[in-house]
């Protein structure tokens, strides 16, 4: 099992490595909420940072709320799936 520890160790040394793609479509005029698959088998979020003094949950140093729409979400399943 992965520990928190461990995926902060992780991500800091093998950022370097780290590809991303799109996994949803691109929006029309700058940035917006992305969800990206890695070519590590993994997901990588952009959207918008959410307080979480005003979340009310706590978040350990190295990880950030971030808050996007469901239909993005539900769009990068979707390609996550044809893929699989």
């Amino acid at each position: 099992m992965t520990t928190h520890e461990d995926a902060v160790t992780t991500a800091k040394t093998a950022t370097a490595d780290l590809r991303l793609h799109a996994l949803t479509p691109d929006c029309s005029g700058g940035s917006c909420p992305t969800v990206y698959g890695t070519n590590r088998a993994t997901v990588v979020v952009q959207g918008y940072v959410v307080n979480d003094d005003n979340a009310g949950v706590e978040v350990p140093d190295g990880e950030r709320l971030v808050e996007i729409p469901v239909e993005v979400l539900l769009a990068a399943a979707d390609q996550i799936r044809k893929q699989a």
